[in-house]
């Protein structure tokens, strides 16, 4: 039985809190947030301990793995100081997307794991998806042939503006990461932003992509559309087929190039996904399983690693809208 805690249990947190507590391999053992009401509330509902303090938890608690669902500027500036108080304290940890909104705490969240020895996760939930999961498999057993282009596009409607590049560093760890799950690491990014209608940040963006490997992508995204749409879509095409994912989980279809049949899966709300919420808990399932393996850091899915590429493709992308549109070359493809 491994023993964990939740560090911020506000809306995501209270997911995590909800995934633990039903888990047969895990016994939510204490909640931390700054809010001593808030930390108070969901102790009660979840029959666990409360802590303000991060640190008091991780001294007078015996904890496994800890969530870090905090929030902050674009969603992540909370996020390093909990993630590093846990790593150092020798805990495995599981960080809400994005790791950071802010590269250089990113990577000094990874730098500080590798040295400790410790999983650090990401919850970059979309990979984890039984169709994205589907397309990774027919990736490695070849049956796209070599891979040749991938075309992503993730829409939503969010009309905060709160910061210049919110949209890009908020909401696009998910778009890109599903793009290197499939293609692998991006060499270099170029991007076109714009400003809708009343808005003060770049909401819309388009950005080219080269992969390592030499294939090439498209990402279209946006904060401007609507929630009662689907949201997102993938295509990935090698040389001997390809596939389309539609709307996150919903739909994956294989086309073979030289055969007439294609492979349709479709979720169930009876024996798949029924919420998109409930992706979350696949991708917690999976670290539980490696924790409970033995899995070394390395071999986590979904690793502070990967996010932390992910996020040097999107400030790549940034630099490139800073830039005039310009060709930025990527770090982390430089970095393998």
């Amino acid at each position: 039985m491994l023993k964990a805690a939740v560090i911020g249990v506000n809306n995501i947190g209270r997911l995590h809190c909800q995934h633990y507590s039903n888990h047969p391999d895990i016994q939510l053992v204490s909640v931390c947030d700054l809010l001593e009401e808030r930390a108070a509330g969901i102790a009660e509902q979840f029959n666990t301990a409360y802590y303000t303090d991060v640190h008091e938890m991780l001294e007078k608690e015996d904890i496994d793995l800890v969530s870090v669902t905090t929030a902050g500027e674009e969603n992540g500036s909370h996020h390093f100081a909990p993630t590093v108080a846990a790593i150092e304290a020798g805990k495995d940890v599981m960080v809400e997307k994005p790791l950071s909104n802010n590269v250089e705490e990113a990577r000094k969240m990874v730098e500080k794991a590798k040295a400790r020895n410790v999983r650090l996760g990401c919850n970059l939930n979309h990979s984890f998806v039984p169709a994205a999961r589907k397309g990774k498999e027919m990736i490695e057993k070849g049956d796209l042939g070599t891979l040749l282009f991938i075309n992503m596009k993730l829409t939503i409607q969010n009309p905060k503006d709160v910061s210049p590049w919110f949209h890009m560093r908020a909401l696009h760890p998910h778009s890109i990461d599903v793009m290197r799950n499939f293609g692998g690491e991006v060499k270099r990014v170029q991007s076109f932003m714009i400003k809708a209608p009343g808005r003060q940040i770049w909401s819309t963006v388009s950005i080219n992509m080269e992969f390592c490997s030499g294939a090439v992508g498209h990402l279209t995204g946006s904060y401007d559309m609507s929630r009662r749409h689907p949201i997102e879509y993938c295509e990935a095409a090698g040389d001997q087929g390809r596939f389309v994912i539609d709307n996150v989980y919903e739909n994956f279809t294989f086309y073979p190039h030289e055969r007439s049949e294609q492979t349709v899966l479709r979720n169930s709300i009876m024996t798949g996904l029924g919420s998109f919420h409930e992706t979350i808990g696949r991708r917690l399932d999976r670290f539980i399983q490696q924790v409970k393996e033995g899995a070394v850091p390395e071999e986590i899915e979904g690793s502070g690693a990967d996010a932390l590429a992910g996020l040097e493709v999107i400030e790549a992308a940034i630099q490139s809208q800073k830039s005039n549109g310009r060709v930025i070359d990527v770090r982390s493809c430089a970095l393998h």
